[in-house]
């Protein structure tokens, strides 16, 4: 039977219909959940969203189920928000309920599962809203965690200043919340990076002995991407030491936290710009990051489940050219940081892919577009998946959609550095 060369083998997608945000990834009963914004019938956003639903042993591998929330019940759309484990009682459900005419605003809700296979939720009342006092253009995305101290929700907004915000809200049991106050800020006008008029999707996490706070990154001018700082909570308020960039390109977006299995923490983000050319199915998530620390930078690299599937043993590739597949996991290493060396990805007799490392930088091309990312050192991870690239350096990662046509792809690596080429199942 033909393969759909169309459709990534390893990077979630609908069977039909538009997904956008991951949402709520979790380890329960033995196996991963992983919960999507969903639209069957669309392949363009539309308010009308859902949370759809799949079912996995290990981060890679998905069987979509049926769908989860929908909307109706006073809810004219169904958002992104998470997903909460306490120590006793069922999971609790936070998703954002959009009424169509003012969607911009929306309110925290919840929801309780009917059973341990989280096939069916039952809505319950909203818990959160925008106070009366915070003049703003946006509110949504509820994103809930226990601090050490309390359970705490964050919601992203934008105020009407220009500012960036996350609102806070407290609670002992997950049903009542009180009002915390502006977790953190940052207004548009300020740079190195620019981090947009609004927060959406804001994630709050420990990593190693700090905490994380990742925003995906919106503005009505400028790029969309996620970026992040590291600090500490101080009083309910997150004292930022820096912000750094963390996505390249244009499409990573709406990073959803998750903690693995074995307590490794990670992110996965939607795709944007990843269709079906037949119309059949639109949007992708990446493939799962493992995150680590290095002094104030969080550092990506792709989950232990890619290396997982790894079959046979690796081709190595200097100067010159292999073919790897459909699906490869590439280790780029550079003969020192500054080095100059190109990976051509080539399908089908025309070049799909040019990755240029030069002076600690590197240069994607896809066609006539490029972007840029710093790379910080020698090593570098690139997967290939059918329509996805994904690139991960010490410096940031970069995904880009790349048009899949046939069956073959031949890599081509020149100038100082070399690869080893891995197949994955």
């Amino acid at each position: 039977m033909p393969t759909d060369v169309n459709r990534p083998r390893l990077h979630f997608t609908a069977q039909a219909g538009w997904i956008n945000d991951p949402l709520g990834l979790t380890f329960h009963a033995g196996q991963y959940h992983l919960f999507f914004q969903y639209a069957p019938g669309h392949t363009v956003w539309v308010p009308e969203q859902r949370w759809g639903h799949a079912t996995g042993q290990d981060l890679l591998h998905w069987a979509e189920g049926e769908v989860a929330l929908a909307p109706g019940d006073g809810d004219d759309g169904v958002w992104s928000g998470s997903i909460a484990l306490p120590g006793q009682g069922p999971a609790a459900l936070f998703y954002t309920t959009a009424e169509t005419a003012t969607s911009q605003i929306g309110k925290a809700r919840l929801a309780r599962p009917v059973d341990e296979a989280w096939t069916s939720w039952v809505k319950k009342d909203v818990v959160a809203e925008l106070p009366e006092d915070i003049d703003a253009i946006a509110f949504r995305d509820p994103y809930v965690l226990h601090d050490g101290t309390s359970w705490r929700m964050l919601m992203g907004a934008g105020l009407t200043d220009g500012t960036a915000a996350v609102l806070s809200y407290l609670s002992d049991d997950l049903e009542s919340w009180t009002y915390d106050g502006l977790l953190a800020t940052r207004h548009q006008l300020k740079t190195e990076p620019w981090t947009g008029a609004m927060w959406e999707c804001p994630q709050l996490f420990r990593l190693a002995d700090r905490w994380v706070l990742a925003v995906s990154v919106w503005g009505p001018v400028g790029p969309h991407y996620q970026a992040y700082a590291v600090g500490d909570l101080v009083d309910g308020r997150f004292v930022a030491d820096s912000w750094q960039r963390m996505s390249y390109g244009e499409s990573y977006y709406a990073g959803c936290a998750f903690t693995d299995a074995e307590g490794l923490q990670g992110l996965i983000y939607w795709l944007r710009g990843v269709a079906d050319p037949a119309g059949r199915w639109a949007g992708s998530h990446s493939l799962p990051h493992q995150l680590q620390l290095a002094g104030d930078r969080v550092v990506a690299q792709p989950h232990p489940a890619v290396a997982a599937a790894r079959t046979g043993d690796p081709t190595t590739i200097r100067n010159g050219a292999s073919d790897v597949g459909l699906v490869a996991d590439l280790e780029w290493t550079l003969d020192d940081p500054e080095s100059t060396a190109t990976v051509t990805v080539i399908g089908d007799g025309a070049d799909q892919v040019l990755l240029h490392a030069a002076g600690g930088k590197l240069v994607t091309r896809v066609g006539e577009r490029s972007w840029e990312m710093p790379i910080s050192g020698r090593h570098l991870r690139v997967l290939l998946d059918g329509p996805v690239v994904e690139i991960f350096a010490a410096g940031g990662v970069m995904a880009a959609p790349v048009a899949s046509t046939g069956e073959t792809r031949t890599v081509a690596a020149t100038g100082a550095g070399a690869i080893q080429s891995y197949t994955l199942r």
